[in-house]
């Protein structure tokens, strides 16, 4: 666990950009990275499109999405469309019948409950779910997004070779210590529990 203090969207894309670059060099075909929704991913995303990456190789996916049109403001997707897609990046729509691949990295952000992705604490989520992906309702339902979601399940996020977390403000970065910690067996606890791989976390 490495835990990066008070860094700026300009360093968390340079670190990325590294990341990927080391990723693209490992691998003769295309790597796959997840990446969240919400507003926190688009400036990183918005800095990163600075940086110099064969995005042609790079095939993106959102980690959870919202059962929306890719037109509608709460798509993920259609988001993570319009940024990436222009610099030449492959950008996968979450459907019920999708194999989620390995990833690269699984970029992932936290709501102060504890969630990752939409694995709220009232989908219960297990470490050895059997499926990839499952349709999902938060409850309570989130009222700037009240939507159903179908979301990658704890073991697709954890078939990667790297976490990265961002996350802002000081009643996250409590929850997520306590999960740290042991303390408590919300969403982000039994994933950071389960992982095997290397965990960079920015707040």
């Amino acid at each position: 666990m490495t835990i990066i203090e008070g860094a700026d969207d300009s360093a968390i894309a340079a670190w990325l950009a590294e990341r990927l670059e080391q990723a693209l060099g490992e691998s003769e075909g295309e790597i796959a990275i997840t990446i969240p929704g919400g507003s926190t991913p688009f400036p990183i995303l918005a800095a990163l499109a600075d940086r110099d990456l064969d995005w042609s190789r790079i095939a993106v996916w959102p980690g959870d999405d919202r059962i929306v049109a890719e037109d509608h403001p709460a798509s993920n997707v259609g988001r993570i469309r319009a940024a990436l897609e222009p610099l030449g990046a492959r950008v996968v729509a979450l459907a019920e019948d999708a194999v989620p691949p390995h990833f690269a990295l699984t970029w992932l952000g936290m709501g102060a409950d504890g969630h990752i992705a939409s694995l709220f604490p009232n989908t219960d989520p297990q470490v050895d779910d059997p499926q990839m992906l499952r349709q999902l309702v938060p409850d309570p339902l989130p009222p700037e997004a009240p939507f159903a979601r179908l979301s990658l399940t704890i073991p697709a996020l954890l078939n990667s070779d790297a976490l990265l977390f961002v996350m802002r403000g000081a009643d996250k970065r409590a929850v997520f210590d306590a999960a740290i910690r042991g303390e408590h067996d919300l969403p982000v606890a039994r994933l950071l529990a389960a992982a095997h791989q290397p965990v960079t976390c920015f707040t």
